[in-house]
């Protein structure tokens, strides 16, 4: 298998990274005066993956574009940039990923920031998807929480989001 091909099956793990179960992340809830409150928003996304010219000469090394549909209780769009790493072991790679999110999430408007840090070892596989401390705009101002994201035997996508936010008046 040459470098090349390897790098695009890597890649394509990577890419699966998005849609396996994730370890959740520990945050830390919002330092405000306001009381919180914690809720969990679910349903289905699409994604789309673009690979972009990084003008690199390293074939291990990847960047691509994030392009999201997100429905459900979080009626959203997704975009971003993903940075991925491969290496000469089959089964082992990582990517990080940063995702702004414009959203309706159960009726408050606004956006936010996703973090992704995703590793592979040997085929296991170690995924965190946590909202940026203060990216919250809108009615999501003060949004912190962790996401999960789940693949189906048909490979539909979907995610489990838990996330606090102030009350609302």
């Amino acid at each position: 298998m040459t470098i090349r091909s390897r790098h695009a099956l890597v890649v394509a793990s990577i890419c699966l990274l998005l849609a396996v179960p994730l370890t959740q992340a520990q945050t830390s809830a919002p330092d405000r005066k306001e009381a919180s409150v914690t809720n969990h928003a679910t349903g289905p996304f699409d994604v789309k993956t673009s690979p972009q010219d990084d003008k690199s000469d390293d074939p291990l090394l990847g960047r691509f574009a994030l392009d999201k549909q997100y429905h459900g209780d979080l009626e959203a769009t997704g975009k971003g940039q993903m940075l991925s790493a491969g290496t000469a072991v089959k089964g082992s790679a990582a990517y990080v990923a940063i995702e702004k999110v414009t959203a309706t999430l159960k009726g408050r408007t606004g956006t936010f920031v996703l973090q992704h840090t995703g590793s592979m070892s040997s085929g296991n596989l170690h995924l965190n998807v946590t909202v940026v401390p203060d990216s919250g705009t809108g009615q999501l101002t003060g949004i912190s929480g962790t996401m999960k994201i789940v693949i189906a035997p048909d490979g539909k996508h979907s995610y489990d989001f838990e996330y606090t936010l102030p009350k609302s008046d």
